[in-house]
């Protein structure tokens, strides 16, 4: 179940709630930042969570305006400088976000070690990557406002500086989640879409979590920037079938670029998703589409194939135009991260991301 919401109304409420709250115990037990023995950042947690009660269900876009107001700033600067050092890692922040909530919701269960970890499951091991930049991005808001801001969150609002500082859509992340208390490794290997998927069973997959055609063609356009690894694409590049030894909707040349740099290797060298547009989110990814030129089976398959009926329109209109691929993929970025929300007094605000309080 999908909760949705916007800052309207009740967002008004619980933002006006966390303030007047804040002013009311300031008069009444005269607490200041400079002589009471409860700090103001305790105070203003303690705020937060009630404002989060009241408001169970919902999200909001300024859910952290009174209670940590700089989170933000704090997320967005350390993103900037992972990126500055490596511009990959856009990228793999906004897969972290997307691979969590596809299981169990947007629930931060992704960065929980264990056992029973979902880094550990099939489409992560060995390929999930910028958990120590959300270690670093937590230890940072903890410092600044303890107890507040919770890692599912930072989740979101890490993927959307990811995708802001390579060149993306601006949008606004709705805020409020909490944090679940376990992980799902079974549902991380049966839920997440692979690049082995037939286009049907992806779209399955996403209408399960709520989300139509039209969002599995925008967000894989996100696509456009990072890199896979040889083993997701390999299956392509030799013995595909009785009929072809490469995969004949992989333009030959990038079929032949591929197969010098898998042959003889482990499967853990990485080409771009979006080749000669690596690092630019862009609609070229689509374009690449056209002129088969695809990394992955799941991407080619967007427009090549009988499975395509349903997606080939939308790839042909994103390649041609930018505005509206950048424009569809704000709305589904936000709606994917309504997957069921933890809200209210739901689950917990993790102080760290690896494990439960």
């Amino acid at each position: 179940m999908i909760h949705e919401a916007t800052g309207g109304s009740q967002a008004n409420t619980d933002r006006q709630l966390c303030s007047f709250s804040a002013e009311i115990d300031m008069e009444r037990h005269s607490y200041s930042c400079r002589d009471t023995t409860m700090s103001c950042l305790a105070l203003l947690a303690a705020l937060c969570l009630g404002a989060a009660v009241v408001a169970r269900g919902q999200l909001t876009d300024d859910f952290y305006d009174d209670c940590c107001p700089n989170a933000e700033d704090i997320v967005k600067n350390r993103v900037s400088a992972a990126m500055k050092a490596e511009p990959r890692m856009g990228a793999s922040l906004l897969r972290l976000h997307f691979h969590d909530c596809f299981v169990n919701g947007c629930d931060g269960s992704i960065l929980l070690d264990g056992s029973n970890s979902e880094k550990l499951a099939g489409p992560n091991l060995n390929s999930a990557r910028g958990f120590e930049v959300v270690d670093a991005i937590k230890a940072d808001l903890e410092k600044a406002c303890p107890g507040v801001v919770s890692c599912a969150d930072v989740l979101a609002l890490a993927a959307k500086y990811g995708v802001l500082l390579s060149g993306g859509p601006d949008y606004d992340v709705l805020l409020g989640r909490r944090d679940g208390l376990v992980a799902n490794q079974s549902g991380a290997n049966s839920n997440l879409p692979s690049p082995f998927d037939a286009i049907k069973v992806i779209i399955k997959k996403f209408s399960d979590v709520g989300l139509n055609t039209n969002d599995v063609v925008v967000l894989s356009g996100g696509h456009t920037i990072g890199r896979a690894r040889c083993a997701l694409f390999s299956n392509r590049l030799s013995n595909f079938s009785a009929t072809s030894s490469v995969d004949p909707t992989l333009d030959s040349s990038l079929a032949s670029s591929l197969q010098t740099l898998c042959q003889g290797g482990d499967g853990n060298q990485t080409a771009a998703l979006d080749a000669g547009s690596a690092d630019a989110f862009d609609n070229h990814y689509f374009q690449n589409l056209l002129s088969q030129k695809g990394l992955l089976s799941s991407d080619q398959g967007l427009f090549s194939g009988a499975g395509a009926n349903s997606t080939k329109a939308l790839v042909q209109l994103y390649s041609s135009n930018s505005e509206r691929f950048l424009c569809d993929f704000r709305r589904s970025m936000v709606k994917m991260g309504n997957i069921s929300p933890l809200t209210g007094s739901a689950g917990q605000i993790r102080t760290n991301c690896r494990a439960v309080n």
